[in-house]
Parts: C-alpha cells; structure tokens; sequence
C-alpha cells in the first residue's frame, strides 16, 4: 500500500480505496479491471449490472456507495466503491477465470464459519492460530482470547440493559479506557502512533490485563447493582476503569515508571525484522 494507504496492491494491478464509516471501501472499477481480461473495466462493470438484473438476479449498485477516489488526471471523481463484504458478493458475479480463487476461498470461509457456529472452539482455535502466525507470543495470544471473551461478556450485558447505539458503545468503552489510562482509545491509538489498526492489538501484557481488568469489573458492577439504561451504566463504565485504573498506579508507584507504553507491535515487528537482518549481514561478513 502507499504512503496514503489510499492504495493497494493485488497481483501487481493498484486498487483505489478510502476510509468511509469506520472501514475500507474499495474501486469496484479496479477490482473488475484485475479480475477480467475486459479492455474496458467500466463497460464490464455496466454489462455485469445489467446482466444480473436480466438474469433474475439482485442489483448489484445496491452494493455500492459513491464515493471520491483520485483519477488518473490528479481530480477526484465519484466512484462505485464497495466494502470488503460487498465486495465479496459483486466478485461472485463476475464470470471470469481470474475470479475463481476468489469464489473458492469465499466458499471454503462459508464452510468453516458453519463449522464455527457448530463448534465454537474452532473459531478460537483459529483465532488463536492467526495471532500465532502474526508472530505475537503464545502467552500474549491467551490474554487477547481471553480479553476478547471479557469485552463480548460486557458488550452482551450492555445490549441487555439497553445499549442501543454504536456511539453509546464506543461512549461506555471510552469511559472505562480513560479511567483507566488516563486516555479514551482514540487517544492511545495516536499515543502508539497507529490509525486504523485495532488497539489491543498493539496492547503489551500488561495494558491487556488492565483492560481486562477494567471492563470485568464494570461488568460485576452493573450486574450486582442492576443497572439499567445508558446514564447508569456510564457510571458503571467510570467506576470500573477507575479499579482498574488505581491497579495501575500502584504497579506504577512500585515499578517507578509508567506502563502506559507507546510501543506497538508494528514497530517491535520491525524492529526484529532490523535486528535479524543485521544478524546476517553479520554471519555474511564471516
């Protein structure tokens, strides 16, 4: 990807994307013009719509949103543009050799997502596989499963007890990270330097624990007071932050040094990827 990350990379072809609502949104244009032999990606892209509607079939704009993308010319021009879902479906309408993997993997994931809800042990198990190939520690994969079972356990109580909203999600959420950081997640991203990446991600042993810490903790408070709709359980999120916020000061106060850390594990990847290059130059000078 660019720079920008305005663009990516799929078998040497770039595809146009941008941020909108909170996710990717990608060229529809590009991707038909990488996955067929057409000339003219447009035309393709006409001649699919039209086809799937003569067919009996659904309307594939119904699948886009028109958004601004850079043109050849430097200018922003409106494009049908798609997010990955969407994406997914427009891509299993193309009649094109070149899409076929595609439409395999999409019905391989189909499989194992049955698979999942059948055996939900397979999806953590999977999940656990895909953090390990990432290169995160076997130690670290435990608290992120087990961190991600805590934050489901208090966004299912919070829907219980009226939560309506993503806004009043992302609130709650904000209340507890501030109380316990001393900063909402927005704020830590750019504390680690990140920007679309997901936060706990990035988060070492420590920042994982209190997390946990904070949102178990919120989750007790407003069972055992039986605390109903958004103002009450803001108030649940600010105490439950706060314990877990006062375990850090302690830790703090003994460790003699913040444990707030910048560090995120892009940069740690990298900075490995550094130290085993130059570990070679060095076996190479021998």
């Amino acid at each position: 990807m660019d720079a920008n990350n305005a663009l990516v990379v799929f078998q040497g072809e770039k595809i146009r994307r941008t941020w909108h609502d909170e996710q990717w949104y990608f060229s529809v244009i590009d991707v038909v013009r990488v996955l067929t032999d057409s000339a003219d990606a447009k035309d393709y892209w006409y001649r699919l719509k039209r086809r799937e509607i003569e067919s009996g079939g659904v309307e594939l704009s119904t699948f886009c949103r028109q958004l601004k993308l850079p043109s050849t010319d430097g200018k922003q021009y409106e494009t049908d543009c798609a997010n990955t879902e969407s994406m997914f479906r427009i891509i299993q309408s193309i009649p094109s050799k070149k899409a076929e993997p595609f439409k395999r993997w999409l019905a391989k994931a189909g499989y194992d997502r049955v698979q999942e809800i059948e055996n939900p042990e397979l999806a953590q198990k999977r999940m656990k596989e895909l953090f390990k190939s990432k290169g995160y520690s076997d130690e670290w994969v435990e608290k992120r499963v087990r961190g991600i079972a805590i934050r489901d356990e208090l966004t299912d109580e919070w829907g219980k007890r009226g939560v309506q909203t993503e806004k009043e999600y992302a609130i709650l959420t904000a209340e507890i990270s501030e109380a316990t950081f001393g900063m909402t997640p927005s704020e830590y991203k750019k504390f680690k330097g990140l920007q679309k990446q997901n936060l706990r991600d990035h988060m070492d042993d420590i920042e994982l624990i209190l997390t946990m810490l904070g949102e178990a903790t919120t989750t007790r408070f407003t069972r055992e007071r039986n605390s109903k709709e958004f103002p009450t359980l803001k108030i649940d999120a600010k105490d439950g932050g706060d314990v877990a916020g006062s375990t850090r000061k302690n830790i703090e106060q003994k460790l003699g040094k913040s444990v707030v850390s910048s560090d995120n594990f892009l940069a740690a990847t990298e900075k490995q990827k550094r130290l085993l290059q130059k570990k070679k130059g060095k076996w190479a000078e021998l």
